[in-house]
Order: structure tokens, then sequence, then C-alpha cells
């Protein structure tokens, strides 16, 4: 996708115009702090909202997305959130992104625009302002900054939303332009979060969310009195019935058989790698891979990071883990063959 320059000051006097040089790439949200109108970002540039842009169609892992102007956009989906990881870099229309600023990615809707966001747990809708392109994960509706996060009361890293634009008032739009949050909207009523909760079927559910729910607690022995189990494994030998008599003596006892020698685990015929995110931008992919010490590719219209090669999965593994604690949640072992 082609990154969106923002216009800045087409409204403004002259010297606003001074104000409109940001970067045109994609990166995370705007900055700033609370002011009664819109105050400088860090950095000195102060955020202002041109003319809505849309950019042009991009595809994420076989799927085309095309920004539209829809003024009753109203969709439920999954959200995800990210934070310190991309601080500073531009985003889609060239605001330095705050991660503590209440603002939001997402794949299709005018760029800035506004949106209520409403999880699907408890109730809580917050308004965000939306300047950015992404998640670039086909099962994520909307990719929320920390700020945003936090002030929905998201403490994991995927939950079940509601996105519905909307228009705030000219104050509640400078605050979020100056990365302050505005006021919660009422909970949406029990009976509607049913309701919504029910669109959720049939939307593709992320892996991780979808392993946490089929998790369910199991038992680390079987109840007294409750059904044998088999135990299956080279040597392994199943637990014995409970007997009501003797089992009568055999004549000559056989020398037990050795147990068949555990099978090897197959060499690996290839190395391992680590998928770490998909950007836009190729800025946005080199400031994540220098975050994680890895690489980025080029792949259709997307900049790919990856760490790696590994020669086992433990190392990749070991990978996964230290993106995921720089804020990469979806990063996965991939096995190259």
């Amino acid at each position: 996708m082609k990154s969106i320059v923002r216009g800045g000051g087409l409204m403004a006097a002259g010297a606003a115009l001074l104000l409109a040089g940001c970067g045109s790439v994609d990166g995370k949200r705007d900055g700033g702090r609370v002011a009664a109108g819109p105050t400088p970002a860090p950095g000195g540039t102060a955020v202002v909202d041109g003319p809505p842009k849309l950019g042009d169609p991009f595809t994420v892992a076989g799927t085309t997305y095309t920004p539209a102007d829809v003024n009753d956009y109203d969709d439920v989906g999954y959200a995800s959130w990210y934070g310190e990881e991309l601080a500073g870099s531009p985003t889609a229309i060239g605001e330095p992104f705050n991660p503590d600023a209440i603002s939001a990615a997402h794949k299709t809707l005018p760029l800035p625009s506004y949106v209520e966001v409403t999880a699907l747990d408890t109730g809580r809708t917050i308004v965000v302002r939306v300047n950015d392109r992404g998640p670039m994960v086909n099962d994520r509706l909307i990719d929320l900054s920390r700020g945003a996060a936090q002030q929905l009361g998201l403490n994991g890293g995927v939950a079940a939303v509601r996105v519905r634009r909307t228009s705030p008032p000219m104050a509640e739009r400078a605050q979020l332009r100056s990365g302050g949050a505005v006021a919660t909207r009422l909970d949406t009523p029990g009976t509607l979060l049913v309701l919504l909760r029910k669109k959720l079927e049939g939307k593709p559910v992320p892996a991780g969310m979808a392993a946490a729910t089929a998790s369910k607690p199991t038992p680390s022995a079987p109840a007294p009195g409750g059904d044998r189990f088999i135990v299956e494994g080279p040597g392994a030998k199943a637990p014995k019935p409970a007997a009501t008599k003797p089992a009568p003596k055999p004549a000559a006892a056989k020398p037990a058989a050795p147990p068949p020698a555990a099978k090897p685990a197959s060499a690996a015929t290839g190395s391992y790698a680590v998928q770490v995110a998909a950007f836009s931008s190729q800025s946005r992919a080199n400031a994540a891979a220098k975050s994680v010490g890895g690489m980025v590719t080029k792949a259709g219209n997307l900049w790919r990071v990856r760490m790696g090669p590994y020669a086992s999965e433990a190392e990749a593994a070991s990978a996964v883990a230290k993106a995921k604690a720089k804020g990469f949640r979806d990063a996965q072992v991939q096995r190259d063959r």
C-alpha cells in the first residue's frame, strides 16, 4: 500500500503550513498532552485534521482491502494493541506514533477518522482517533494504541470489540489530537452486547485467543473409581484393572521382551525462522527489525520482518519470546525447508 502523506495546513494560515512537513510512511499514532485546543505534539509538530485520505488498495496474506469513506461504518471483530516498539515512527498520515495517545490503525476507514470502540466483554465504550493503516493481520479488525487499550480496560493481547464510526464534537477531536483521552461513553446494555457477540459467529478467531478459550482445566489424575485409561509409548506400562481374584500363576515365566527402542526424532530438513510482523511501509519494517535484531524482506505489497535462521525449534522459540517481549504479539515460528 502506498503511504499517505498528511496534507496538514490546507485550511490553516501560512504559519501552519510549516507544521505539515511530516513523513509519508506508515507508523504509529500521534502525540502530545491534554489541552483546550490542539497543542504541539512531541518534537514540536502540531497534529491537525487535514482532509481525510483513503489511499490505494493493499493485500494482506491474499486478502485485498480497499479503503472507503463509509459514514455509517459499524462492525464487530477482534482488537489487538501495541506500544513502545514503534514509538515515534510516522503513521500512514505522517504523524509520530505516541503509545499513550488514544489512537488506532484500521484497514479501510479514512485517515483521520473517529470511532467508538466497545469492549464486548464489559460494554465499556471509548472514542478513538484512527490515524494509521493496519493491522496487517487478517483476523484483526483494529489495532489500538497502548493508551486506547488501557482506557478500554484491555489487559490481554486480543479482545472482542465493536467499532462504530462517529463524529465527536470539535473539542473532543482537539483533545484526541493532542494525545489526551475524552470521557468514556455510556456502557452498552447487556442485551445489546449479547446481540453483538452473536455477530462474531463466523468471523476468524485469532489463534492465541482461540487456544486460550479452548484450553479448559483437566484433572491431572482420574477421579477415584473413574474409568481406566491407556498409557501409550515405548516401554510404558498400562495400569492393571482391579482384580476380583488373584490371577493364576503362569507355569513358566518367560523373560520379558525388551521394550522397543524409541525412534529418534526425525532430522530437520530445514532451518527455523521467526515471522515477527508485516508492514505496509519499509521504514516501519526497518524500525521493527532494528528493535528485534531481525531482517526485512519484500512480500508482495508488504514488508516482512523475520528473525533467524535458527538451527533448532528451541532457538526459534526463544526468539519468539524476545519478539513478544518487544510488543510483537503475533510473532511465530516458521519452518524454512
